[in-house]
């Protein structure tokens, strides 16, 4: 399987850092085809200065992020949840990659629109320091539905699972390690 690994926690060296070297490792270990990218590494401008009524021009990093989201099988993006949401620079990269004609089309004369993702599969893996039943309860799971529903979905890359670890705040060194080897396994398989 090919996959595009997107690390979206700007710190390449939190536990989502490693939560994505574990993932990458075990999927090649697994004899996928795996190529990643880490958000803090990138250069670009996750502003959309004019919303989308005029595209600006995408950056290097950008247009490679393109490639491999055409070249992939299953998209992983693993973030951090903040302020009940996704890191902003994370959602300033979704805003700058997924445009009108690459990742999704309306229709002229309905409300409906063509999903050029289609065929892709996802698997979002979150961290969070509350505990999961707090992030259901009081936000809604805001984060999962933005991501996984209204956009993801929305271009056509299904069926996305979706893993949160939760009360990362709390969990000692051998908790985390036994994320890690769940992380592990969620990679070895299609």
């Amino acid at each position: 399987m090919k996959i595009f690994v997107l690390l979206g926690h700007p710190d390449a060296g939190s536990f989502n850092g490693r939560i994505a070297d574990r993932y990458v490792e075990a999927a090649v270990k697994a004899g996928h085809e795996v190529r990643v990218q880490k958000l803090g590494e990138l250069q670009f401008d996750p502003i959309l200065h004019q919303g989308y009524t005029t595209i600006q021009p995408l950056e290097p990093d950008l247009l490679i992020s393109q490639q491999h989201l055409l070249w992939c099988e299953k998209w992983v993006i693993i973030y951090p949840l903040w302020w009940g949401s996704l890191p902003a620079l994370l959602k300033g990269f979704l805003d700058r990659i997924l445009l009108p004609g690459f990742a999704f089309k309306y229709h002229e004369k309905d409300p409906f629109w063509d999903k050029f993702l289609s065929g892709r599969k996802a698997e979002v893996i979150n961290t969070c320091d509350s505990p999961s039943i707090w992030v259901w309860l009081v936000n809604r799971s805001s984060d999962k539905r933005a991501l996984v529903t209204a956009t993801l979905k929305f271009c056509g890359i299904k069926p996305v699972r979706f893993t949160r670890i939760s009360r990362l705040r709390y969990l000692s060194e051998k908790q985390r390690e036994r994320s890690l080897e769940k992380i592990e396994r969620m990679a070895a398989r299609n």
